[in-house]
């Protein structure tokens, strides 16, 4: 999205429920509940991911892809799935919280990459279909491991399970869609009192 539109959606908001829901989902609590209306004119539904690291390495995430669900949801989902359920790591537990990085990604609607010429790195994630397999990778991948184009959409074929080079194959479906992200410390030290 260009740094022109306001954001359609309350991302500072939607940062402050995914710590909630990580803490609850590490303590074993049921996940907040996503406020209703977050923003007046946010479309109805978003898939949104939640990712956690720990001095810079990926310690979790865990998005929605065609959930239609309301964003808060989506995001209360994400944060709890990315904290205890991401199969690549074990569960976050609550001595590792105050070390922790948490990031919110609202995706928007995806659209069909008719040219993989025209795919943006840093701008654009990707989403790969064929075979009956799929997979995803965040605009931000890009920029954080210094990848072109090719680089993302060979690795986002592998992560699906798939050929590196299954991205110029006939039949194979990509798309692309961008993301509205909010990031900070999975713990927030309480304001100082004024004196």
């Amino acid at each position: 999205m260009s740094g022109a539109e306001p954001d359609p959606y309350p991302l500072d908001e939607l940062l402050r429920l995914a710590r909630a829901a990580v803490v609850a989902a590490v303590d074993g609590f049921p996940s907040p509940p996503p406020p209703h209306g977050l923003h007046p004119d946010a479309e109805p539904s978003a898939d949104a991911f939640v990712t956690l690291t720990e001095h810079g390495r990926l310690r979790g995430c865990v998005g929605t892809l065609d959930a239609g669900m309301p964003v808060g949801e989506a995001v209360v989902r994400a944060a709890g799935l990315a904290a205890t359920r991401d199969p690549r790591f074990r569960p976050v537990d609550a001595g590792e919280l105050e070390r922790l990085e948490i990031e919110v990604s609202v995706l928007t609607t995806p659209r069909p990459l008719a040219d993989p010429a025209d795919f943006v790195p840093g701008r654009d994630g990707i989403i790969v279909e064929a075979r009956g397999r799929r997979a995803l990778l965040l605009p931000q991948v890009a920029t954080e491991l210094g990848w072109g184009a090719t680089e993302m959409l060979d690795a986002v074929c592998e992560k699906a399970g798939l050929p590196s080079h299954q991205w110029r194959e006939p039949g194979t479906r990509l798309l692309v869609f961008e993301a509205l992200r909010a990031a900070g410390p999975m713990v927030v030290a309480p304001a100082s009192p004024v004196t």
